[in-house]
């Protein structure tokens, strides 16, 4: 059974047992950010935000005096800061909930289940990413191609998407610069992948040599490539 030793207010809260769990709850940041980094790309920010969250919402909940519910609160607020102006990935989401996670246990002094839960997950998520848990068509893209607004474009590719694709789906079609230009975004599995520069220059040809972009990561259909 696990005991927590921060659950009574009443209790005083010895400088051993701050330091113990401080030690751990910083080793177990350290943890997550290592698993996170596995194949992954990220930036050293957010890396160092991630190390850094779970003493921080263990902080938190021992200032609180192990509320859970006021803890809670208060570490949920500072989640909403996101580390950054841009948006994150699902990945990126569940990294924080995961070291949030961590803080909020062993603030409470549930050091034990904070270790254990820690090594599940780490595990799980080192597991999924070795295998590629979920991915898609590795020759998957998100392509944008921006044609003039007298560009018949439903059918003005259709050959060029012949010879370098599988599969091609409109997905979006919106009005740029003041409604001069026609920005269209499609999902398409490439022939061959080695083949993007030859596909994006015959492309280019027939818009005007107007933009043409490609992106691996289609995780989020709605960010702007």
């Amino acid at each position: 059974m696990l005991i927590s030793y921060l659950g009574k207010a009443h209790h005083l809260v010895t400088f051993e047992q701050i330091l113990i769990t401080t030690l751990v709850t910083l080793v177990l940041g350290l943890i997550v950010a290592f698993v996170y980094m596995y194949r992954n790309h990220y930036s050293r920010h957010f890396i160092f935000a991630v190390a850094m969250l779970p003493i921080l919402v263990q902080a938190t909940i021992m200032i609180v005096h192990g509320n859970l519910g006021a803890g809670i609160t208060v570490a949920g607020a500072f989640s909403l800061v996101r580390f950054r102006s841009a948006p994150g990935n699902a990945r990126e989401m569940v990294t924080i909930f995961f070291a949030m996670a961590i803080g909020l246990a062993t603030g409470r002094g549930y050091l034990l289940y904070a270790i254990f839960f820690t090594v599940i997950v780490s595990l799980a998520m080192l597991l999924y990413t070795m295998i590629d848990f979920g991915s898609g068509n590795e020759n998957e893209r998100l392509m944008k191609i921006v044609v003039p607004e007298d560009l018949e474009y439903e059918h003005a590719f259709d050959d060029i998407f012949e010879r370098y694709t599988k599969e091609v789906a409109l997905n979006n079609v919106r009005t740029t610069n003041l409604g001069s230009l026609f920005e269209l975004q499609y999902r398409v599995i490439l022939k061959q992948a080695d083949q993007q520069k030859a596909f994006i220059d015959e492309l280019r040809e027939r818009n005007g040599n107007l933009e043409v972009a490609l992106r691996a990561d289609i995780s989020d259909t709605n960010s702007a490539l």
